[in-house]
């Protein structure tokens, strides 16, 4: 069996709902928001976005889209912080993604 060789081990990698929780934290507090504005424009309830934003729980799609409409960025803007965090934590060189790539394969 061959070793991949990777710049972190599983233990050191966040886990993504932990980072998705994070930027939507920073986001929430950068804009001045209360976590109560932000679930009753989300909708979603109170303790489950709290829980959310500690990466205890991973919302749905729907969840997420109603979150990130309440604090007013798209959704590839957070997907995009969340991909350079990653990035960041796994050592890894940021580079930016071809878009034409992207698009070729959607």
């Amino acid at each position: 069996m061959h070793q991949i060789n990777s710049p972190t081990s599983a233990t050191e990698m966040p886990l993504p709902r932990v980072v998705i929780g994070g930027v939507l934290r920073d986001v929430r507090l950068q804009k001045q928001l209360t976590l109560r504005t932000v679930a009753e424009a989300a909708p979603a309830a109170l303790g489950y976005v709290s829980e959310v934003e500690r990466g205890i729980k991973e919302p749905s799609s729907e969840v997420l889209g109603g979150i990130v409409a309440a604090l007013g960025i798209p959704l590839s803007e957070l997907f995009r912080e969340v991909s350079f965090r990653m990035q960041v934590s796994e050592q890894l060189s940021v580079a930016p993604i071809p878009v034409d790539s992207v698009r070729q394969h959607s």
